[in-house]
């Protein structure tokens, strides 16, 4: 058997068949306040890929700190092959407040690889890619809708890279997206540092939603079967469905709007997909569905302006 050392993370050193749990500190409080990334190291007590899980990027995104907390409590190190590497809260301001954004209203996932010496976004998202990125070859991004959105468990990826197809087949959301990556996002940065990168989106903001903590919790578990970090199962039931292009539907006017439709319910091209109505139940416009597909994601608010975005429809590969 290969040798298999202990691992070092921001100072902190794990040995083979441990679980250590610690901070990284980040910075402070307007009040002086120490404020820190936490982290968890499992690191198995033979050798094996190294993959990081991470959620609340988006402070309000909470679903994915669950689904984190849920698999690491299966996670037997004796039994690991590899390490795991969890940092369940990144947007630790954000997270204490309910908010999307940092303090100075920067989005942490339009900041990486970040600098040691910039902004406080830049500074966490250069400590996140030194001391997680940069010890991983697979990572998976956990986020939820926002905006009073929701969406359907879903995997956005780059499926034309087929590792990253074979992690996201594993995964096995209901849906996968194939998602060009954005500058200045996680995702996009640890891919050029070499990593295979799945970013998550299911529920909604500041909640939990059991559908999607459930598929959270069944699709990383896969994923970590199929690199061959723990033994289970590494792939779904059914496969997911795949598609390479989604349109939003827009309110054409503005007032109160009554959804017909729900996550993962088919449409067809020009269907109603709901009413908007004035103030008095008048009937002021009808929402259309601009393309046949799936509805992936949906406005929890009833009130809209025209503009607005009401319904996402993922067009099937």
């Amino acid at each position: 058997m290969a040798e298999h050392g202990s691992i070092v993370v921001g100072g902190h050193e794990v040995q083979p068949g441990c679980v250590d749990g610690f901070e990284l500190p980040i910075g402070r409080l307007v009040t002086g306040t120490a404020m820190a990334l936490p982290v968890r190291v499992v690191h198995g007590a033979t050798p094996g890929p190294t993959v990081w899980l991470n959620a609340a990027i988006h402070g309000d995104e909470i679903a994915g700190v669950e689904i984190i907390t849920r698999v690491l409590r299966d996670l037997d190190p004796m039994e690991v092959r590899g390490t795991v590497l969890a940092v369940p809260v990144v947007n630790v301001w954000g997270f204490v407040g309910g908010d999307r954004l940092l303090p100075d209203r920067r989005d942490l996932n339009r900041s990486f690889p970040g600098s040691a010496t910039g902004s406080l976004a830049a500074q966490i998202a250069n400590l996140f890619m030194t001391e997680i990125v940069d010890r991983s070859s697979v990572g998976i991004d956990l986020h939820t809708g926002t905006d009073n959105r929701t969406n359907l468990p879903q995997i956005r990826a780059d499926l034309d890279d087929p590792e990253t197809r074979r992690l996201a087949d594993a995964f096995g959301a209901p849906l996968m997206v194939h998602a060009r990556n954005r500058a200045g996002t996680l995702r996009q940065a640890a891919t050029r540092r070499g990593a295979t990168v799945l970013l998550y989106e299911a529920g909604e903001a500041l909640r939990f939603d059991e559908d999607a903590i459930g598929s959270g919790v069944a699709g990383v578990r896969r994923v970590l079967a199929v690199v061959g970090l723990i033994d289970g199962p590494t792939g779904p039931d059914e496969p997911s469905l795949a598609s390479r292009s989604t349109t939003w539907a827009r309110a054409g006017r503005s007032g109160i709007l009554h959804l017909a439709v729900g996550l993962g319910d088919r449409v067809e091209r020009r269907q109603v997909l709901g009413s908007i109505d004035d103030a008095f139940g008048n009937s002021v416009a009808a929402v259309r569905a601009p393309r046949d597909g799936m509805v992936i994601g949906c406005t929890r608010s009833p009130l809209v302006n025209r503009g607005d975005a009401v319904a996402h429809i993922a067009e099937s590969a």
